[in-house]
């Protein structure tokens, strides 16, 4: 097994996200106690100082439903095609800022909101980034399929399969 390289800089998860727009953000439900999740489109140009991700949701819908209730979160972001996978610890709040959702509205948005900034049921979803696990996989497909048959030959686990990092903010 690799050791975690923890760090404080966010710079490599954001290397590993910004490229898979997709994440899927799991919350708890308090009137059943379980954990749900919804597939949600990150909104961030990079990562600034405030350590957060942006994400546009409707006020009216679950998401928004169940945040006071409990406001710790998780994302979840794959890309199978880059073999990297990302998993951040977090909290979310509904943020009132013009010029934030100003900011980070686009086309695709307003598909989903289609009075624009204007609609009073659009939503802007932030997440703080407490913690961040992350895998990254360098070899090719080839590489890890050798790894694997040496291991299920030799009956050792497989080695350096991915860096696997963690971003502890704050």
């Amino acid at each position: 097994m690799n050791p975690i390289k923890p760090t404080d800089d966010p710079t490599k998860l954001w290397a590993l996200i910004k490229e898979t727009p997709y994440g899927m953000l799991t919350h708890r439900h308090a009137d059943d106690g379980l954990l749900h999740s919804h597939p949600l489109t990150t909104q961030n140009k990079r990562i600034d100082a405030d350590a957060a991700l942006y994400f546009f949701i409707p006020r009216n819908g679950v998401i928004a439903k169940h945040l006071p209730e409990d406001n710790t979160v998780n994302l979840a972001y794959v890309n199978s095609e880059d073999d990297s996978y990302v998993s951040i610890a977090g909290h979310a709040c509904l943020l009132e800022d013009d010029v934030l959702k100003e900011q980070l509205f686009n086309p695709a948005v307003e598909a989903w909101f289609p009075q624009g900034l204007e609609d009073p049921n659009l939503g802007l979803l932030a997440v703080e980034i407490v913690s961040a696990d992350y895998w990254d996989v360098k070899d090719s497909k080839v590489t890890q399929l050798f790894k694997m048959m040496r291991s299920a030959v030799t009956g050792d686990p497989p080695q350096d399969m991915a860096e696997h990092g963690r971003v502890v903010m704050g």
